[in-house]
């Protein structure tokens, strides 16, 4: 059942529950979770194959949601029956939200390029279709993932690992997006995403561990974890100089208000 807005709560916006690092002990790390405050987790889908295991998720754990998308990294692997799977699996109103979309540019290839933003677009469409909020993958490219969503306008969503200049998430913000940050506040070298989540509105912040992968700092070279999820409202709370409760509430209330009452 939906959670109350009114409720203060931590909620795992990115983790990949799903990923076979937690094949082995996946209970052991949700109870762990569980027991540090975690309410919810959000799975997003990266490809066609992973679906059935992150809806599976969701069916066995109330606290599970999920999402549906082809991640950019895995469109050379993917073809247009798979943008079919992802449409048809959006029409069973199961999903809180298409994702884990948009754009890598590491990679720096024009055909690589050209199909992302393919892939992109057209999930874009799909989740204005569905009226669902995305969750954005953006590495080197957050002025091209902003331009088509001037173009194609959505519920909003989450910038998912926001890395960008002040200026850039004031675009996501003014387009209703909430900015995920999670285990690279952990790092004192990380001086503009520090900055950011210190100075960003409240209001605008959701947390997230993206785990397996994005370890802080001090689990750097093993898995991250759910559980850490704690600790980074912690820092948040640290670097803006405000009570811990007030930002779990905080973010608790963005991630509602992102996934308009799915959670």
């Amino acid at each position: 059942m939906p959670v109350s807005v009114d409720i203060p709560m931590l909620v795992d916006t990115h983790i990949h529950l799903d990923a076979d690092e937690f094949e082995h002990d996946r209970e052991a790390v949700l109870a762990s979770a569980r027991s540090a405050g975690i309410a919810r987790f959000v799975v997003p889908g990266v490809e066609v194959a992973n679906f059935d295991r992150v809806a599976a998720l969701a069916a066995v754990h109330p606290d599970i949601r999920h999402a549906y998308g082809i991640h950019p990294l895995y469109v050379d692997a993917a073809g247009p029956d798979d943008l079919a799977v992802v449409e048809d699996r959006l029409s069973k109103g199961d999903a809180v939200a298409v994702g884990e979309i948009g754009l890598d540019f590491l990679v720096d290839s024009e055909r690589n390029r050209n199909r992302q933003e393919q892939f992109y677009i057209a999930q874009l469409k799909l989740a204005r279709r569905f009226d669902l909020p995305v969750i954005l993958h953006v590495r080197r490219a957050v002025d091209a993932v902003l331009k088509h969503l001037r173009r194609i306008e959505v519920a909003g969503g989450i910038a998912h690992a926001f890395n960008g200049s002040r200026q850039q998430a004031d675009a996501f913000i003014a387009m209703g997006f909430k900015l995920g940050f999670g285990g690279a506040m952990s790092f004192d070298g990380s001086r503009r995403i520090r900055a950011l989540a210190a100075t960003l509105p409240l209001d605008t912040l959701v947390l997230e561990t993206d785990a397996p992968d994005m370890s802080p700092a001090w689990a750097q070279g093993r898995r991250n974890e759910p559980c850490n999820l704690l600790r980074y409202a912690r820092i948040l709370a640290d670097l803006r100089g405000t009570a811990v409760d007030e930002v779990i509430a905080a973010t608790g209330r963005n991630a509602v208000s992102v996934f308009a009452g799915r959670l």
